[in-house]
């Protein structure tokens, strides 16, 4: 029989990971589309880092940020009561990290392809930054938003190396999709181990062709394609 609670847990995972990065992406990716800051590029290869940085060095120093015996763990414990190392709560966060890149970028060159003199009539008709982000920036963005967020999600639902390091495998609480397949494979359960790959292999074709069906649609609407 298949046990369907390390996907709940994956999707529980991505779901609170890419509202939580949504929330903080948004307002970042807009700060960097328009700004011409000289800091840009270094917050930009500082964003982009978890893309090339193997997941076990990731893993490493997250575990070593969050551990109790670190500042921020036990600043986390003493003040909220939050353990980080080994309980769900690590794993968002961790997957915070590194599922950073996946929603910054597809909005900032959403953004960064907006006719200018849109933003700036925005602005000459007395609205603030944040209204112009939400109400003239963000609806004109819909490609770019759809593949940010089912990027993210569908990427956190597919991590291993962060999530194993980070919260390791305790069933109902860190043993997420990935790492149950790892340890069907290790005990030699082939037989369960290509059900739960192949669950994880449609569900990311599903999610890509997802985006690419949507932005081929927006893109005919307005006449690119």
């Amino acid at each position: 029989m298949i046990d369907l609670e390390p996907f709940w847990l994956s999707f529980k995972l991505a779901g609170l990971t890419t509202l939580i990065l949504f929330s903080v992406a948004l307002p970042l990716a807009w700060w960097l589309s328009q700004t011409r800051s000289g800091s840009k590029p270094f917050l930009e290869a500082l964003t982009a880092l978890p893309i090339v940085l193997p997941p076990s060095v990731l893993g490493f120093y997250l575990l070593v940020i969050l551990s109790p015996n670190s500042a921020f763990g036990t600043f986390m414990e003493d003040l909220f009561g939050v353990k980080l190392v080994f309980t769900f709560s690590g794993l968002v966060v961790a997957s915070c990290f590194y599922s950073l890149p996946f929603m910054v970028q597809p909005l900032q060159n959403g953004f960064e392809t907006l006719n200018r003199h849109m933003i700036e009539a925005s602005y000459l008709a007395g609205k603030s930054k944040a209204e112009t982000l939400w109400r003239v920036a963000l609806p004109n963005i819909k490609p770019s938003l759809l593949t940010a967020l089912i990027i993210t999600f569908a990427h956190t639902v597919g991590e291993f190396g962060v999530v194993l390091m980070v919260g390791g495998s305790i069933p109902g609480e860190t043993k997420v999709a990935s790492v149950a397949i790892y340890e069907m494979v290790e005990v030699m359960e082939y037989g369960k181990a290509h059900i739960y790959a192949a669950i994880m292999l449609v569900l990311s074709f599903v999610v890509l062709l997802t985006v690419y069906l949507f932005n081929h649609k927006q893109k005919s609407k307005i006449g690119i394609v």
